[in-house]
């Protein structure tokens, strides 16, 4: 069932994706949404962050912190839902060790070649990215223990459709670790239809 928004949600996902792919190519430029390692430093990022290659965290930019639900345990299996150029995919890969594995999917796909280079950078070897879309996961049921996922939900229409999904997904008992932005007012039918607003 299609979710009607007031917004073409083509055009929408055009528009995230161009905002993301400047992110992706132009991290010092200046955004209306903080980014980079000082902006994840200030959010009381672990101790892993130090690790992560510039290459990712240079276009971090994630609105919380997902890590103060807290951490991840070895061998666990890991989605990260919008993993961006792979920061938070990078912190999870080193919680859960070799044993674990960590699943980074995002549509945009500057981001998934960005958070590539950098798990080669420093030789992640239980970590992969994809491009997909958290609507349609290209998952098989019960696959992941732990979903975490920062700043992305807020940016899908169809809120069911992602959460049917990750609870597919999910094994039973598994865990959400989400950072995202919540409203507590109804959003007007002209603030729905400003893509703008959509994309931050």
């Amino acid at each position: 069932m299609a979710v009607e928004v007031g917004v073409d949600v083509a055009v929408l996902k055009s528009e995230i994706q161009k905002t993301y792919t400047s992110v992706s190519e132009e991290p010092g430029r200046d955004f209306i949404f903080p980014t980079g390692r000082a902006w994840a430093e200030d959010l009381g990022y672990p101790e892993e962050l130090a690790t992560v290659p510039e290459l990712a965290v240079e276009s971090f930019a994630g609105i919380a912190n997902p890590w103060k639900l807290g951490r991840l345990a070895a061998g666990e299996r890991v989605l990260d839902l919008g993993s961006g150029a792979g920061t938070d995919s990078l912190i999870a890969a080193q919680m859960v060790g070799p044993e674990g594995h960590v699943t980074g999917i995002d549509m945009t796909p500057a981001m998934v070649a960005k958070a590539r280079a950098a798990a080669a950078e420093i030789g992640a070897a239980n970590v992969e990215f994809i491009e997909a879309e958290a609507e349609r996961l290209p998952f098989a049921d019960e696959s992941f223990d732990v979903v975490i996922s920062n700043g992305v939900i807020d940016l899908i229409p169809d809120k069911d459709a992602v959460f049917s999904e990750l609870n597919r997904v999910l094994e039973p008992g598994g865990r959400l670790q989400i950072a995202d932005i919540t409203i507590q007012q109804p959003v007007s039918d002209e603030s729905r239809r400003n893509i703008d607003l959509w994309t931050g």
